[in-house]
């Protein structure tokens, strides 16, 4: 069950997000204007998932990107997004999990 839970949500468990920040990774937080308005992850970047597609050229190829959301729903989107064109993705769920993980 939890094989499927990591294909859908695009989350490697065992993934050391908190390494692959150290090694210069990029935040993206794909919630609305509004929700990262009321909390985030320091230095992270929001990008909406509704104009990401469109925000392509904004985001750096040299650099690993970890995506979060509110829950991880719309950040699997973005994985899946980013990723078809080429960028080394991981999805890190909700903003406020991933910070715990990475402080």
């Amino acid at each position: 069950m939890l094989d499927v839970i990591k294909k859908i949500f695009g989350r490697n468990l065992k993934t050391d997000l908190k390494e692959i920040i150290h090694k210069g990774a990029q935040i993206i937080d794909v919630r609305t204007k509004e929700e990262y308005q009321r909390g985030h992850i320091k230095g992270s970047v929001n990008i909406p998932l509704q104009v990401l597609s469109h925000s392509l050229s904004k985001i750096s190829k040299d650099k690993p990107i970890i995506t979060c959301c509110a829950s991880g729903i719309r950040s699997a989107s973005a994985k899946s997004i980013l990723s078809s064109h080429g960028f080394e993705v991981y999805n890190g769920g909700g903003w406020i999990g991933l910070k715990q993980r990475i402080s």
